[in-house]
Order: structure tokens, then C-alpha cells, then sequence
């Protein structure tokens, strides 16, 4: 039976830049790591950062990326470090790098998992789809998320994949990947991980559609902008369903009133970016004409999100790490309702880490306004949860 100490996890919100790792790493290094995943606030110097990181860790493979809000043991957090370190006694990991996202080819990306899986069998032979997970964390403004996740969970068959798109603290204009002393941008990077611990894959959402309507008139499905909604205009459109003026539209109203696409019968949320000065829509997900939305209404996201840990808990136990991805959104929710402190309180006491992304990736889809993570237990066997 391995211990709690298969994962340790640590935070630092020192803003002075080497004070934060030096902190981090004191709190993740172990005799024997297979991985390190680090999420950074986007206020720490990436080029410094990087230096210290490597500085620290010297060969040890560490992966991560920028954000829009760190998560881990003080709570939730902005302008922080947090990180995980995985054992090598509990765990093999590889991880690859997919550059120019602008530019990939699908045959190219699936090439590349197969060649990421036979490494990973080659460190562990006995690494299947009960055993094994991915996890994927890609710039969040390549809009690159849909044709990328799609084509590795093909290649991945039912290996589960998981993952976020890196932020930016809603600058919405700069966003990175880390790996191994590196910020890349454009780019996306894979982790394959094998585990003798018992693991859980889930995701949820608290929002629920109405029988308010909206048709896709005009869209330019390459930038995911919406031009036009039921013909007119779409800021000024979704502005009055809201029942506001258009130029009072911003990130909270956004946050609180996403709209919905119903596909055979699931609700996936399609999150609003921002509204552009040509009343256009810029969406986090992929749109195209003729998609009809409805607007949707919110449930308890705390609530939502304590049932969701209690299934788990009942499946594995209690977590000794859950490797979180939350939509940014569900993040401005929670600081409007003023429920953060409540909500970081509740991922502590479920050994949370992770960031508050620009999008989640969950088994081949891209969603929003979603919390998606893998939660693994303490108790060492052959897992029966994917």
C-alpha cells in the first residue's frame, strides 16, 4: 500500500519571483519524481521563471502553463505558484510538445500520440486504458482546442484525456505552455501517466438551458465570432435577452449567463469571450451558423460541486490529489456571489490543484464553463475507475 505521499503539492503567493519557487520547491521535492506540473500566474517574468524552474529542478520533466487563476492548498488564488510532484514509485509519465498549432495537420498529431504511447509502454508494459490517464494543456488563444483534442482522443482510443487551455488573467492576449525550461506559445503539450493508484476522470456543470432562443445567423467559425443572432446584431441581441444595454455587457454578465447547445439530448455550455465594438460575439468554443442556443440558467455551483465530490470520494476514496481544470467564468461567478473563500475551502479539503483556464477538454470535447479534473486515491491496486 503506497502512502499519501505518492503527491505532494505545495503554493507560494510571494510576489517576489524566486522567493515563489524556491518556496515551491521546497514544498514539492521528493527522493524520486516522474513529474512535476507547475500553473503560474502570467504577472511572473516567463523568461526569469523559466531559469528558476530549471535552476531548481535540474532533470526533472516538468510541464504546465500560464493562467487565469492558480488553485491548490491556500485556496483560490490569484498572482501565485502551484504545483504537484508525482513519485516515480506510484507513477511513469511522459509528456511530448505539439508546436504550431496554426498550421497542424491531423494525420501529424495522431503520429505523435502513437509514438507518446509507445513510450509510455516502454517505461510501463503494463500500462492500459484501466491504469493509465492523459492530460493536455494547450494555449487557450490558439482557438486550436476542438480539431487537436479530437484528434488525439482518436488516436488515444479509450485512454481518457483531460485538460485546460492556458490564461492569462484575462488579458486575453499572451497565453503559454511549459515544458522542460521552455514557454511556448501556439503550442500544446500532452501527458500520458500511468498509476497502480485508483483514479477518477469527471467533470460538471451548473448550468441549466431556458426556452429563450437564439439562432446562429452570421458567424466567422475560424475566429469563433458570432456576427449576427435570430438576424440582428449579436451583442445587441444577447444584451436584450439579458434585459441590459449593450454597452453594459462585460465579463460577469458573461459569466452568470452562457448559453447552451443541446446535442442528443446533453447540454454543453458555449461561453461568451467578450463582445467586440462591431457587436459582434467572440465565443471560447467552437460556433457556426445555424447553431441554435438557448440561454441557461445557473444551479448552486457550490452545491454542484459537493455532490460531484461526494460520488467520487464513494468511487476512490478520499483524493490524495485532484488535478483540476475550472473554467475562468465559474471563477467570476464565485467572486461576484463573493463564494470564492467557500469554494477554495471545499477543493482543500479535496486536495485540489489546478488553474482557472480559458476552456476544459474532457474525452474528446471541448467545453466551457466546466470542471474538469482527475482525482486519484491512496490505496494502491489495479484501478476499476476511468
Amino acid at each position: 500500500m503506497l502512502s499519501q505521499t505518492s503527491v505532494r503539492i505545495a503554493q507560494s503567493t510571494a510576489p517576489d519571483l524566486e522567493l515563489a519557487v524556491h518556496e515551491l520547491h521546497a514544498g514539492l521535492v521528493q527522493p524520486a519524481m516522474a513529474l512535476v506540473v507547475i500553473f503560474c500566474a502570467s504577472v511572473y517574468d516567463r523568461p526569469r521563471l523559466a531559469a528558476a524552474i530549471t535552476q531548481l529542478f535540474g532533470d526533472t520533466q516538468v510541464v504546465g502553463c500560464t493562467t487565469a487563476g492558480e488553485i491548490g492548498p491556500t485556496g483560490i488564488q490569484n498572482n501565485s505558484l502551484v504545483g504537484v510532484s508525482f513519485s516515480a514509485d506510484a507513477f511513469h509519465a511522459v509528456a511530448g510538445l505539439i508546436t504550431d498549432l496554426q498550421h497542424f495537420e491531423t494525420q501529424d498529431v495522431r503520429k505523435f500520440a502513437q509514438k507518446l504511447l509507445q513510450d509510455l509502454e516502454a517505461q510501463a508494459p503494463q500500462a492500459n486504458s484501466q491504469n493509465s490517464f492523459g492530460f493536455l494543456l494547450i494555449d487557450g488563444l490558439s482557438v486550436r482546442e476542438e480539431p487537436v483534442i479530437q484528434a488525439l482522443q482518436t488516436q488515444l482510443s479509450i485512454i481518457p484525456l483531460v485538460g485546460g487551455s492556458a490564461g492569462d488573467s484575462l488579458h486575453l492576449k499572451s497565453t503559454h505552455v511549459f515544458l522542460n525550461g521552455r514557454f511556448y506559445q501556439d503550442s500544446a503539450i500532452l501527458l500520458l501517466i500511468n498509476t497502480s493508484l485508483p483514479f477518477k476522470i469527471f467533470k460538471t456543470q451548473h448550468f441549466m438551458p431556458t426556452e429563450q432562443r437564439m439562432v446562429v445567423t452570421a458567424a466567422d467559425v475560424s475566429r469563433r465570432a458570432v456576427m449576427e443572432l435570430n438576424g440582428l446584431p449579436a451583442a445587441y441581441e444577447y444584451a436584450r435577452l439579458l434585459g441590459v444595454e449593450v454597452n453594459d455587457l462585460n465579463a460577469r454578465h458573461f459569466a452568470a449567463s452562457p448559453v447552451v447547445v443541446t446535442i442528443a439530448g446533453n447540454h454543453y455550455v458555449r461561453s461568451i469571450q467578450r463582445a467586440n465594438p462591431d457587436q459582434s460575439l467572440t465565443f471560447y468554443c467552437a460556433i457556426e451558423e445555424g447553431l441554435v442556443l438557448r440561454m441557461a440558467h445557473g444551479v448552486d455551483l457550490l452545491e454542484n460541486l459537493r455532490q460531484t465530490f461526494a460520488l467520487v470520494r464513494s468511487e476512490i476514496g478520499q483524493p490524495q490529489l485532484t488535478l483540476a481544470f475550472d473554467c475562468v467564468l465559474r471563477r467570476l461567478e464565485l467572486d461576484q456571489q463573493g463564494l470564492t473563500a467557500l469554494a477554495g475551502e471545499l477543493l482543500r479539503e479535496n486536495q485540489a490543484v489546478g488553474f482557472n483556464t480559458y476552456g476544459e477538454q474532457y474525452c474528446g470535447v471541448h467545453v466551457n464553463q466546466t470542471f474538469a479534473a482527475i482525482a486519484i486515491g491512496n490505496v494502491s491496486h489495479e484501478s476499476e475507475y476511468v
